[in-house]
């Protein structure tokens, strides 16, 4: 094994295989979010032309004709609603992206009332969730009667019923349709709502609702896997609409741009544990080592980057890491022994590996590096804490070693 002197000038070096390690995998990130974000436009333009875009279903609305009231009609609200809708999650992939698509089955049973005391004709209009979404096994029955070629007009059923005084007629809404992202029910502008009651069945158990939606009145585990959701609005007013998110995605694209743009952060960590222990030990490394180093774990991303479309994502994280520990390794038990893979093979795993691997969870990453830096900076401490600083990148020379003795004259 060959020693190298830690020196101003060796550090300089090191610093240098640094900085251009780090601009290769800024590189490398740079071209993965423009290889992701180039298509994800046009791709999600082909799932929602394929399977469907967001589904937004609106609450339904009535009027009778009255001189009273604002341009000649008065609205009336639903008396009373029964809603039931089911979700089920099904996510599809498209290039480095997964999109949350899911199916969903509407059906909805409503009473149209007649407030006055005479018998009036009342209009109702019904609005579909989107107009570019496609609907099966779709009815639409009021008061009993079913229509059988619907007339749309900008996405809405109109259908006028002739109703008694202070009597009801029932609207039965029912569908199946195909979704991206989210599913919403909105209230629109009803100012109150009575008896009103919408469940929702879930397959997934991740929920979110979004923002500027109600939480729902009451929930239960399905034993299967997911939620029973209800809205129980009996008489509210200023009701909030309804929402479910579809859960998030791990997308390989974000991810993988994420790890490469980080990645430098845990080269450095990398690099201050081998300097740091090669002054305490004495075995210093030459700054083409390092540059093997650093070739060593860029592999690691430049694989992940290049497989993650081909496997799946977890997979190829840990093929290539695996690859990479196993560069890193094998190459410094051959430069140093094994008292230097001892110390570099821990270190890469911790900063590499699993810095690496918090950015496949929301929210760890930076709570990951912090404590990485705090665990390497007090085990640093430690090991260094009784070493002669003034000593380390002085030679020999200076050090004023005395030559060793001249031979006496006889």
């Amino acid at each position: 094994m060959h020693t190298h002197k830690l020196t101003v000038l060796s550090l300089l070096a090191v610093g240098f295989v640094y900085i251009c390690t780090a601009v290769a995998w800024f590189i490398l990130g740079g071209a993965l979010t423009h290889r992701s974000m180039d298509r994800s436009g046009e791709f999600t333009h082909e799932v929602m032309k394929g399977w469907g875009p967001e589904l937004r279903q609106v609450h339904p609305i009535a009027w009778y004709d009255s001189p009273a009231g604002a341009s000649g009609r008065s609205e009336v609200s639903p008396s009373a609603s029964d809603i039931d809708v089911k979700l089920g999650y099904e996510p599809k992939r498209k290039g480095l992206f997964w999109y949350r698509t899911y199916n969903t089955e509407f059906e909805a049973y409503y009473e149209i009332p007649n407030p006055t005391p005479i018998e009036q004709t009342v209009y109702v209009a019904f609005s579909l969730p989107s107009q570019d979404a496609s609907f099966n096994a779709f009815t639409f029955e009021l008061d009993g009667a079913g229509v059988d070629e619907p007339v749309l007009h900008d996405g809405t059923i109109t259908q006028a019923v002739v109703i008694p005084a202070h009597g009801s007629a029932p609207l039965k809404v029912t569908y199946h349709a195909r979704g991206l992202n989210r599913w919403d029910y909105s209230l629109g502008n009803a100012d109150r709502v009575q008896n009103f009651m919408l469940t929702m069945q879930s397959d997934f158990e991740e929920i979110n609702f979004p923002s500027g939606t109600g939480s729902p009145t009451d929930r239960s585990v399905i034993t299967e896997g997911g939620w029973d959701l209800t809205w129980d609005y009996p008489d509210v007013i200023g009701a909030q609409s309804i929402g479910m998110d579809m859960p998030k995605v791990l997308n390989p694209g974000p991810v993988a741009s994420r790890i490469s743009f980080f990645a430098p952060v845990s080269l450095l960590f990398f690099f201050a544990v081998l300097l740091i222990f090669g002054a305490v030990t004495g075995v210093n490394l030459h700054p083409m080592n390092y540059f093997f180093l650093a070739a060593g774990c860029f592999a690691f991303q430049l694989l992940f980057a290049y497989t993650v479309d081909l496997m799946p994502i977890h997979l190829c994280f840990f093929l290539s890491a695996g690859v990479s520990l196993a560069l890193v390794s094998g190459y410094l038990h051959a430069v140093g022994g094994r008292q230097l893979t001892r110390i570099a093979l821990p270190a890469q795993f911790a900063y590499m590996v699993l810095f690496s691997y918090s950015f496949f969870f929301d929210g760890l990453s930076g709570v990951t590096i912090a404590v990485g830096a705090v665990a390497t900076l007090a085990v640093l401490m430690v090991a260094t804490a009784k070493m002669d600083w003034s000593e380390v990148f002085v030679s020999r020379k200076r050090r004023g070693e005395s030559p060793p003795p001249m031979p006496s004259k006889v």
